[in-house]
């Protein structure tokens, strides 16, 4: 009896290993988020704009404004300003905030932004690489309202990682660009 089991055992092992193994192909990290849908945002500020309805406005101080985006650990911030004959040094400070990056960042695209229907003029920063931004803008009217914004992650920046997040985000800031309306005209 116990040949008969030691046989059937070594039958068993030698059946089992006659198959050639194979390696599993290398996993990738597969990120999927909601299909955006949008809604208007409106309220006391002088500014309308369109906003993802998967994010959270929350209210800072006078017209500030920050969009959380709670599953991908990203805020966009905004900052309202009015002008006060102080076009040129608002614009200087825009563009000297998108280009500290320099350091971190391997590109700077930027993508001005004309609608003179609605008077919104601006420029949208596409920042590459491993900077804390990536993505960066400002709109005016180029009278009384200037608007600034940035998308910040809460964790260290590292642009393969968080590429396809940043991508959701960056589309979620044009749209928020295109749809932006001044209530006072």
């Amino acid at each position: 009896m116990k040949k008969l089991l030691l046989h059937f055992f070594s039958a068993f092992l030698v059946i089992g290993c006659t198959e050639d193994s194979i390696p599993k192909p290398q996993g990738y990290l597969r990120l999927e988020y909601p299909v955006a849908k949008y809604e208007k945002f409106a309220n006391d500020c002088p500014f309308t704009f369109g906003k993802n309805i998967y994010s959270v406005v929350k209210h800072k101080k006078n017209c500030d404004f920050n969009i959380e985006y709670p599953d991908m650990k990203a805020t966009v911030f905004l900052s309202y300003k009015q002008i006060n004959n102080d076009l040129e040094s608002l614009l200087k400070d825009a563009q000297r905030i998108t280009y500290q990056h320099t350091k971190k960042a391997e590109t700077i695209l930027e993508q001005p932004f004309v609608n003179p229907d609605d008077r919104v003029y601006g420029m949208f920063y596409d920042v590459g690489g491993d900077a804390a931004s990536a993505t960066q803008f400002y709109l005016t009217d180029s009278i009384k309202n200037f608007v600034t914004g940035s998308v910040y992650f809460n964790i260290r920046p590292n642009s393969d990682s968080i590429l396809p997040a940043s991508e959701y985000i960056k589309n979620d800031v044009r749209l928020l660009i295109e749809t932006l309306e001044w209530k006072s005209y």
